[in-house]
């Protein structure tokens, strides 16, 4: 079985630390290659032998902020079709929506819960070859607090 890939675009070791330890305990099929901005995200994407499976992109960044680099990835044809979930501490309505203005289907409101975020990281990491969009749906109708599908529902 092949290893999937996921970059992880943040620029805060402690959840940096804790969404490693949390994805090496729900799969040990997946390989996370850690970005602290924007910028070393995109040399990354460049640099690895093939596309992630899924990246999380972090909205407030140094050097380049996730807003940005969301935009670029989107507009970048041998990017565009990377799933992309965008993660913050703010839940402001309009961070989601310009998130899925720009072609995220995911926005992440940062756990502080370790078994919150691992459950949200089982349930992605075992859909991302079929349904991750569905598997998104089904997390926020369960009522998991932290996570919000962005596709419109006629995308699904």
């Amino acid at each position: 079985m092949n290893k999937k890939t996921i970059i992880l675009a943040d620029d805060d070791r402690d959840d940096i630390e804790m969404f490693c330890e949390v994805l090496e305990t729900v799969s040990e099929n997946m390989h996370c290659v850690c970005a602290e901005n924007g910028d070393r995200t995109l040399k990354l994407l460049n640099e690895i032998n093939e596309k992630p499976d899924l990246i999380f992109l972090d909205i407030n960044m140094p050097v380049m902020n996730g807003w940005e680099c969301l935009k670029f990835i989107k507009s970048n044809a041998d990017y565009k079709d990377i799933p992309v979930i965008m993660i913050s501490t703010s839940s402001y309505k309009n961070d989601m929506d310009k998130a899925s203005d720009l072609g995220a289907v995911g926005y992440f409101v940062k756990p502080n819960d370790y078994n919150d975020l691992k459950y949200l990281l089982q349930t992605i990491t075992s859909n991302l070859e079929s349904c991750l969009s569905e598997a998104l749906v089904k997390l926020q109708s369960n009522g998991a607090k932290n996570i919000f599908h962005l596709q419109k529902t006629n995308n699904i």
